[in-house]
């Protein structure tokens, strides 16, 4: 009897794919001071810590395998994801398929590199000095946000003038204006400021933001998308519409 099956009765197919994913480079494994810090940064952008799915770097942990189970469940319990380690020894390699969570081998630059806690999976190399509009407490980005890097405003508007790839992520206090595709994450209004929102030359968004009101791509209008639009916060929802 063949075990060969039609294309038809086929249930899955195996496909290669590069999706855009945050590393949490971690330089403690005391999981303390990972919750402190983590409250921090919920506090600064709540739209982010929804079941984002993080990969935990250990490259730069002695011994991490001993808290492990510990810092995914501080991660768990500010609505991170972990879904895979990068980096260790074989213990911590059988320590992370005992939690349910793949392994990456350490990186090859993993000596060398200095990250953020919440960092991009590749150095990130702007492609243009940046500006910051002082007089209005803005901050005005020129060139690319690429994948992994987070360009913010504490206070005011943030203009990019170039485009926000898929991964990236911007955040301003007040709104957000990007003169390009947006393809990453934005957050417009983190401090609470409902009168915020985000305006794009081209939509192609992962997720929006206005005051921890939030959206993602698989609930914005397909008509919407690769259109001008502007986000604002009405009646406690996100309206998107074209820019005319």
């Amino acid at each position: 009897m063949s075990l060969k099956l039609d294309r038809a009765e086929m249930a899955f197919t195996f496909k290669g794919g590069m999706l855009p994913m945050t590393v949490m480079e971690l330089t403690s494994a005391d999981p303390e001071r990972i919750r402190e810090q983590l409250s921090g940064k919920v506090n600064q952008s709540p739209a982010f810590f929804q079941h984002t799915p993080v990969v935990l770097s250990v490259e730069k942990l002695d011994e991490p395998h001993l808290a492990l189970e510990r810092i995914c469940a501080v991660c768990r319990s500010h609505k991170l994801l972990p879904v895979a380690v990068r980096g260790g020894a074989d213990p911590v390699k059988q320590s992370a398929w005992a939690l349910g969570l793949g392994w990456f081998p350490p990186t090859a630059d993993s000596r060398t590199r200095t990250l953020e806690p919440v960092a991009p999976v590749e150095p990130v190399i702007p492609e243009a000095p940046e500006q910051v509009a002082a007089s209005s407490g803005g901050r005005i980005y020129r060139g690319t946000v690429r994948s992994g890097q987070q360009v913010s405003a504490p206070e005011g508007d943030l203009v990019v003038v170039g485009a926000v790839n898929a991964g990236a992520e911007v955040l301003a206090s007040g709104s957000i204006h990007v003169y390009g595709a947006l393809r990453g994450r934005a957050l417009a209004g983190i401090h609470g400021d409902t009168e915020a929102g985000v305006f794009c030359r081209e939509l192609r968004a992962e997720l929006l933001s206005v005051a921890g009101n939030y959206k993602r791509l698989e609930d914005i209008d397909p008509q919407l998308l690769g259109c001008s639009v502007q986000v604002v916060l009405r009646d406690a929802q996100l309206r998107i519409s074209p820019l005319e």
